[in-house]
């Protein structure tokens, strides 16, 4: 590894950090997928995730949302995915609330260095207002003989609220079967802190074409996460 490629991701590093830690975060339901650092070349993919939060007296009780995306490479290492979101609030109707285009940048090959290196981009547009919210996250993943450390860490900006954001995402799985693995995965931002299991799996078909799926059940951790949090998704590549 050049000394170069090190300085340059120590700094990216240190500075997703720091901004992490001085950051403010703005939504308390946040429990999502964990991005691995990886791109498919000439993949393909359909998408469907859903999330579910409850805890009585509190604002995200009983909040449900799904998105569906369809995403494409551009080349072997950067693939872009377009999702549609919905949400339903307690007493109302399930509703399309935001748009949201993804691009994700594979840095370094898998095992090319001790850590595998990713990138990711996001710009949301919520329908019915005029800003819109940007993101930019450093994705990381290190393999421990079966086991894997899969780190996401987001900076946020709202354009229209003029607002800086911070997530982090961990997850630490074991690779027991391709189809079924199971893990742990922590949650944590400014008014956000969550951990609980998740399990997640892969099956290969012919050629490129997988189905992979995943769940989790967090738990929150402080008065201000929801009791518990739901997630499940999956994902097809072709």
């Amino acid at each position: 590894m050049s000394s170069r490629f090190v300085r340059g991701t120590c700094f990216t590093v240190s500075a997703l950090l720091t901004s992490y830690s001085s950051a403010v975060m703005a939504s308390s339901a946040f429990v999502d997928k964990v991005y691995h650092p990886y791109v498919l070349p000439l993949e393909r993919e359909l998408e469907w995730r859903i999330g579910f939060n409850e805890q009585d007296d509190h604002p995200d009780d009983n909040t449900m949302t799904q998105s569906i995306a369809f995403g494409h490479s551009i080349n072997e290492r950067v693939t872009v995915e377009l999702y549609l979101t919905g949400e339903r609030l307690p007493q109302e109707k399930f509703k399309l609330i935001a748009y949201e285009l993804e691009a994700r940048w594979m840095i370094t090959e898998q095992g090319e260095y001790d850590i595998d290196w990713g990138a990711m981009f996001e710009f949301e547009k919520e329908k019915g207002e005029s800003g819109w919210e940007l993101s930019a996250g450093l994705l990381a993943e290190k393999e421990f003989g079966r086991t894997s450390l899969t780190g996401n860490f987001f900076v946020i900006y709202e354009t229209g609220e003029k607002e800086k954001e911070a997530e982090m995402r961990l997850q630490y799985r074991y690779r027991w079967i391709p189809q079924v693995q199971p893990g742990i995965e922590l949650f944590v931002g400014d008014d956000f802190m969550g951990i609980g299991p998740a399990f997640m799996g892969i099956h290969r078909f012919d050629g490129q074409k997988q189905l992979k799926w995943e769940a989790g059940f967090i738990f929150g951790l402080d008065n201000e996460t929801p009791n518990h949090s739901f997630k499940f998704g999956l994902e097809y590549e072709f």
